[in-house]
């Protein structure tokens, strides 16, 4: 642990606090001595730590106000509960300060145990998991994916992947094309049938836990397209799948929406037309994202994944000639096939 991690020590404070109460709630005893250790951390400003004692442990997050804002986590983590989503319950809070203890979900995420053997029973219980909170009535108090905030995602790409790592600016002609790539896939998000989106419904994001899985990162939760979700748990940042693989499991995915009553498109042709497109704007939103972290953030790493994204990017543009633009661009940036980040 840092020497002199002021917030760390707060949250000490904080749990010696709340530890007793929570242990004679539950009828646990007494507080045993435990060891605190790093569980985690991610591309934000949250951290998390796990205090072990034994067999029994719990997991901390760290979420520093006015950067990280705990609240919303909270209600959405009671609001996926109530449709028997696996997330964690929050056993103590402390919304001021940007602390919380929950229960532990388990050590190993989707990520670290996924593999060709395994990955179609894995992803099964994943939509069902998805499934159950696409069932969800939208009557919660929750954002919608609206345009301006599609197309403030998709302005990530241009402003922080073009101008600030690759240190050029658009001249008209590409700011123009930009503009046209930009709405058609603002208006393809739009036409979709809407549910809850988790919006990072990934395998680095579920936990292999009992019952499987166990569902993380949920705060940013908005009302929007119903490819979203599925087409991120295929195109991971982390993770790459067979192309021809990855059309089995969404036309499983499909089939299984459409009888479970999740208003998903009337035919799978028009389902994953809007899939690939969904995809290219999360992508592209994701590729400025990295780049943001790097530069601004000081966290280079994600960058090595950039090029998964140009490939999910590229094998779209190979399929759909509505975005023959996108491509034009690219080659007009000289980002290249297996673009470096």
């Amino acid at each position: 642990m840092p020497e002199h991690d002021v917030r760390l020590q707060h949250l000490q404070v904080w749990l010696a606090e709340q530890l007793p109460l929570l242990f004679a709630e539950r009828g646990w005893g007494p507080v045993p001595a435990a060891e605190l250790t790093p569980a985690s951390s991610d591309a934000s400003f949250r951290r998390y730590f796990r205090w072990q004692s034994g067999a029994r442990s719990l997991i901390l997050m760290d979420a520093p106000p006015p950067q990280e804002n705990c609240e919303p986590f909270v209600r959405i983590a009671a609001l996926l509960a109530s449709a028997s989503v696996h997330v964690p319950q929050v056993l103590a809070a402390n919304l001021e300060q940007g602390f919380l203890v929950l229960d532990d979900l388990g050590r190993q995420t989707y990520l670290e145990v996924i593999d060709e053997a395994n990955a179609d029973s894995l992803f099964a219980d994943a939509i069902d998991a998805l499934l159950a909170q696409q069932l969800l009535p939208m009557d919660a108090d929750l954002p919608h994916y609206d345009e301006a905030l599609l197309r403030r995602e998709l302005q990530l790409f241009p402003e922080w992947y073009v101008q600030r790592h690759l240190q050029v600016e658009f001249k008209a002609e590409q700011q123009a094309a930009w503009q046209r790539i930009s709405q058609l896939l603002i208006d393809s998000a739009l036409a979709q049938p809407k549910v809850l989106v988790h919006r990072d419904f990934m395998p680095r994001n579920l936990m292999h836990s009992s019952p499987n899985p166990g569902v993380l990162d949920f705060q940013d939760a908005v009302y929007g397209p119903v490819t979203y979700d599925i087409t991120c748990l295929f195109k991971d940042a982390f993770l790459s799948w067979p192309e021809a693989r990855v059309q089995g499991w969404l036309q499983g995915y499909w089939e299984r929406a459409r009888a479970a009553g999740i208003p998903v498109q009337a035919s799978l042709e028009d389902f994953l037309r809007a899939s690939d497109l969904m995809g290219v704007q999360r992508h592209l939103k994701v590729i400025g994202i990295f780049a943001r972290i790097c530069h601004r953030d000081g966290k280079p790493k994600y960058l090595g994944d950039v090029p998964r994204f140009f490939a999910y990017i590229r094998a779209v543009l190979a399929r759909r000639p509505e975005l023959a633009e996108l491509g034009e661009l690219f080659a007009s940036l000289a980002i290249e096939e297996g673009a470096l980040a």
